[in-house]
């Protein structure tokens, strides 16, 4: 929905507000409809809109209340606003604007630290209580929303990306090495609080920090569902799970038509996005905005899948837009991809998404996505194998992590490799942690509460909000979610993956999407590195300040640009793709 930024001091001293600027112009695609910036004491808030609910100025941020003596710098979209609104009318609370961002100020005011367990939606709000000096951040279950934080001795600066702290200055940018370790090790992903840079950390998802005016902090996590049986649920069968998974994603796509613009959809051509489609087509919206992207084939892969895209888009009369990328497009926007990039991210996906949403903010600034079915209704192919698993560990890391710490000594310099395998360790603690029934129900609630806050969900904000495009995501209804973790494993592994979810779309969508190869975003030029690909990678890798850095060893560079395609990893990645990303994007910002 927007960019947010500021900082808190602790010495007495106001924050810079030529920092703050700085901040808020590297976050303006996230917000291009307006600016905002307030100062008050020690505390500075700074804000980018983009306008989706209450369309005036009196929904402008940051908002302050000058009644209740509180202030706020906000992004996302709490989706149950109005009945909260209401809610809170009934308790003498009068609001000034039509909004969410108020619903947020009041809901605090009366409830404290319990108000965002009564938030539907995605959320990272900063809020400052006037009279106590207090600074309280939040984000929501799932960390759909961003929000990076940079501590020094005597301040804390925030913001919705990483790259907006960079420019603000007085940053550590010296890597951090467990960092560095997780992403060649656990498929890219660097779970919070840590980023690949030291001075930068991120608040976790679920997590609410209420900070005093002397520095000290507190964090609460807010939401933890368990991953076990309910006894409540023990006689129900496959066409009652059916049922209530149907009915939970109907009310999922329900609220996140929530918005004074028209929503769209981003449309694969999987059972995910169909379903969508589908339920919305089911709720009378005629002349729905669909949008779909393909690329250039490569090594003889197909790079689109809109056969299965178009099959929807005429079933139920979209409005359907194909964006085809040739080469020459796809390496013209690399280096866009890369910037518009929090962290380093190593998907293909990453493209696609940012040159579909190019296109899509020319239609619409809200549009409904299909991320997190897979990581929730168990769609990946790692978790059969788990099923009678008497190694969860062992049996997780094989199919998922890209090579072993062993490996990975070969491949690093020394200098850079923690002393232990802290990415086995991280992944144990999780899995082997109370509140999961299985070793699937384990993996399921790693992939979902770490894996897909720091891969699918931060790729999908940071590709679409870098066209000021806000995307919203049903199957991470949190009651949806809840109700998932509820339901045996075997439910979910059923036909291949997503049993029970591809039960429920049976009652929806044709089956032609549904019986069908499992798909992904096809990028197959960044998964078989050649030709000019291939070249912009060795430029940097290659480069002075790459070989000063030395991160990765002579001989294992030498072998990844001789055969680049001999290269992948188990998830089907490029080992070449992933040690270039990471250098390109750190050029690319200046670390």
């Amino acid at each position: 929905m927007c960019g947010i930024c500021g900082e808190v001091r602790f010495d007495g001293a106001q924050p810079s507000a030529i920092a703050q600027t700085r901040m808020m112009d590297a976050l303006a695609p996230r917000g291009p409809d307006g600016s905002g910036l307030a100062i008050h004491g020690n505390v500075a808030l700074g804000h980018r809109r983009l306008r989706i609910i209450d369309l005036s100025e009196k929904a402008r941020q940051p908002m302050v209340d000058a009644e209740l003596g509180l202030a706020i710098a906000f992004n996302g979209c709490i989706y149950n606003y109005p009945e909260l609104r209401e809610e809170l009318e009934g308790k003498g609370y009068r609001f000034f604007s039509k909004g969410d961002t108020e619903v947020i100020l009041k809901a605090w005011h009366a409830w404290g630290k319990e108000c965002v367990k009564r938030f539907h939606g995605m959320f990272a709000f900063v809020l400052h209580e006037r009279d106590s000096g207090r600074v309280v951040m939040a984000r929501d279950r799932f960390g759909i929303k961003p929000l990076y934080l940079a501590e020094t001795p005597h301040s804390i600066r925030f913001a919705s990306s990483l790259p907006a702290l960079l420019r603000a200055g007085d940053v550590d940018t010296s890597i951090d090495r467990v960092a560095l370790h997780h992403y060649m090790t656990f498929h890219a992903v660097v779970p919070p609080p840590r980023t690949i840079i030291k001075g930068v950390r991120k608040l976790p998802p679920a997590t609410i920090r209420v900070i005093e005016p002397d520095g000290s902090r507190e964090d609460s996590v807010y939401w933890a569902p368990p991953y076990q049986r309910d006894p409540q649920y023990a006689s129900l069968k496959s066409d009652d799970w059916r049922d209530m998974v149907l009915d939970g994603l109907r009310r999922a796509v329900r609220r996140r038509m929530v918005a004074d613009v028209p929503v769209g959809v981003l449309l694969s051509g999987g059972v995910d996005s169909s379903l969508i489609v589908g339920i919305l087509a089911e709720e009378g919206q005629h002349g729905l905005a669909t949008f779909s992207v393909g690329f250039e084939e490569a090594n003889g892969e197909k790079g689109d899948e809109f056969q299965y895209s178009d099959l929807i888009a005429n079933r139920y009369d979209t409005d359907h837009h194909k964006i085809f990328v040739g080469s020459d497009r796809l390496l013209e926007a690399l280096p866009g991809v890369i910037g518009a990039m929090s962290e380093p991210m190593v998907s293909y996906d990453n493209a696609g998404f940012y040159l579909l949403s190019q296109e899509v903010s020319k239609h619409v600034k809200v549009v409904q996505s299909g991320q997190g079915a897979d990581e929730v209704f168990g769609g990946y192919h790692w978790y059969p194998p788990l099923a009678n698993s008497n190694d969860v560990v062992g049996d997780y890391a094989r199919v998922f992590f890209d090579r072993s710490h062993e490996v990975l000594k070969s491949q690093v310099n020394a200098d850079w490799l923690p002393s232990d395998d802290v990415s086995r360790q991280f992944v144990a603690d999780h899995l082997n942690a109370p509140g999961a029934d299985t070793p699937v129900d384990a993996a399921l609630r790693l992939d979902s509460h770490v894996m897909l806050v720091d891969d699918p969900v931060k790729r999908v904000d940071n590709m679409t909000m870098a066209w000021g495009l806000e995307a919203r995501v049903p199957f991470l209804d949190h009651e949806l979610v809840e109700l998932a973790a509820n339901i045996p494993p075997e439910e979910k592994l059923r036909s291949g993956g997503k049993g029970v979810l591809k039960d429920a779309a049976r009652l929806v969508v044709p089956h032609e999407v549904i019986d069908r190869p499992k798909g992904y975003f096809p990028v197959p030029q960044l998964k078989y590195v050649d030709g000019p690909y291939l070249e912009m990678v060795q430029d940097a890798l290659n480069s002075r300040v790459a070989r000063e850095r030395a991160i990765f060893r002579d001989d294992y560079l030498n072998d990844l640009f001789a055969n680049p395609s001999d290269h992948i990893t188990p998830l089907r990645g490029s080992e070449l793709w992933q040690v270039g990303l990471l250098e390109m994007w750190m050029q690319s910002h200046g670390i």
